[in-house]
């Protein structure tokens, strides 16, 4: 089949590889054309496990394009999906306005049947309104009688693991209200889903809710495990063991009940703000989603709060390594890190950072730009801990789980550790001679 994908971020560029690894032929357009070039020579513009190679050999292998023309993208595709951002507005309403731009544009230039898939996240009643402009443009051209469909198909991918999500997903959800549109929309996807999991098809609005549905019940896992990890540390308990206590139970299970310093990225946090945003317009309070929000925000503190008892708001002679710069591993993607609010603040109250990340380095520069040489960047995670006063770890890469700790105890000036994200076991580092500080753990003490 032919598709277009306009927008070549995450989802748009993980789209189209995955769909070209199908046999399809898939042409992604972008109105940058800096990035349009230097994908052309293979150079990407996130970082994605096997994302890279899977471009190179797709576009080697003539089934794979990319374009900065609408109109060359268009020609002869059935399939056009939107993959622009909708990043939030000051009010947590998500903007729209590259998704317009796009309904606009391929008003003004389809000429045949064409599907349009809303695979960018999207509010509610997004698709009537892609609908309305297209049909506004094609009648401006005298061609309306010219079929256009408009589906929803929200994205599910996991960034680090999104190759993965998107050849074996779990489900793939198509919102449609045109039998035909279904129908075709299904045969696209049934590579995908040779292991019997569902396509499942269902009205155009309840597709859209699902996908904020989805992210926002996860985030409230999260936001969940955090409240009772801050119990835990109040009264003497172990999070780690209600997590086991509760995870083991088959209405709750083990995903996403992980204590740490709260989630980021570009979806959990944009979603669960449009879903309360939403909620208002329509006069439907969402009280919970709303709180998971507030408590992810408090809980990006957290270890800023140990800090606090452990030196007081004072840190002008204090040097943090910092491992971990990312919102999560396996990708570069800083969007809402922890790690932003927690170096900020570190660096406001005198402290100097050296850090490391393995893939977000490039990205951190730009947002750290403005500490000057208060904030340092190791090349290595054993030379951001030289001469520290404590290693903070805000993500878990997998090289950060089992490091060799007479090594670090070696080369700070201090073994005192603050584990964002639960990684180390409290009494091994205590016998071990570290100060210890985790996420709901800290009663073993110091």
């Amino acid at each position: 089949m032919n598709i277009c994908i306009v927008g070549t971020g995450y989802v748009g560029l993980v789209t189209g590889a995955c769909f070209a690894e199908m046999g399809n032929h898939v042409w992604c357009v972008d109105l940058d054309t800096e990035k349009i070039a230097g994908l052309k020579a293979g150079v990407m513009p996130i970082y994605e496990p096997g994302l890279k190679e899977m471009v190179i050999r797709n576009s080697q292998e003539g089934r794979l394009f990319f374009t900065s023309s609408l109109k060359e993208g268009l020609s002869d595709a059935l399939f056009c999906f939107i993959a622009v951002g909708t990043p939030p507005q000051e009010d947590g309403a998500a903007d729209l306005s590259a998704v317009q731009a796009v309904a606009q544009a391929i008003g003004k230039i389809v000429d045949q049947y064409l599907i349009v898939v809303n695979k960018s996240t999207v509010p509610v009643g997004t698709a009537d309104l892609v609908k309305s402009i297209i049909r506004q443009e094609l009648k401006a051209r005298g061609m309306e009688s010219l079929e256009v469909d408009v589906v929803s198909n929200p994205e599910f991918l996991k960034e680090g693991a999104a190759i993965e999500d998107f050849l074996r997903p779990d489900r793939v959800v198509i919102g449609s209200d045109n039998v035909r549109t279904l129908e075709l929309m299904k045969r696209l996807y049934e590579p995908f889903v040779r292991n019997q999991n569902p396509i499942i098809g269902m009205d155009i609005r309840s597709a859209e809710i699902t996908k904020y549905a989805a992210n926002a019940m996860l985030a409230l896992r999260i936001s969940f495990i955090n409240e009772i990890a801050g119990l835990c540390d109040a009264v003497g308990g172990d999070v780690a063991k209600v997590r086991l206590g509760i995870g083991t139970d088959s209405r709750i299970g083990m995903p996403f009940l992980y204590a740490g310093i709260g989630y980021g990225g570009s979806c959990f946090p944009k979603d669960v703000r449009e879903l309360v945003t939403c909620g208002h317009r329509h006069g439907v309070p969402m009280n919970l989603v709303e709180m998971a929000h507030h408590v992810n925000e408090r809980q990006k503190r957290y270890l800023l709060g140990l800090i606090d008892k452990r030196w007081g708001e004072d840190l002008s002679d204090k040097v943090f390594g910092i491992w971990g710069l990312a919102f999560k591993p396996q990708t570069d993607d800083m969007r809402e890190a922890p790690s932003i609010i927690i170096i900020n603040e570190l660096v406001n109250r005198g402290a100097t950072i050296k850090a490391f990340d393995p893939e977000a380095f490039e990205e951190a520069k730009k947002i750290f730009y403005c500490h000057g040489d208060k904030i340092q960047f190791s090349s290595n995670m054993l030379d951001a801990v030289q001469g520290v006063d404590s290693l903070m770890l805000l993500t878990e890469w997998h090289q950060f789980r089992q490091p060799n700790f007479t090594d670090l105890k070696q080369v700070m000036r201090q073994p005192i550790i603050f584990d964002g994200r639960n990684q180390y076991n409290p009494e091994q580092l205590q016998q071990l001679g570290f100060e210890y500080f985790c996420v709901g753990r800290n009663r073993y003490g110091k």
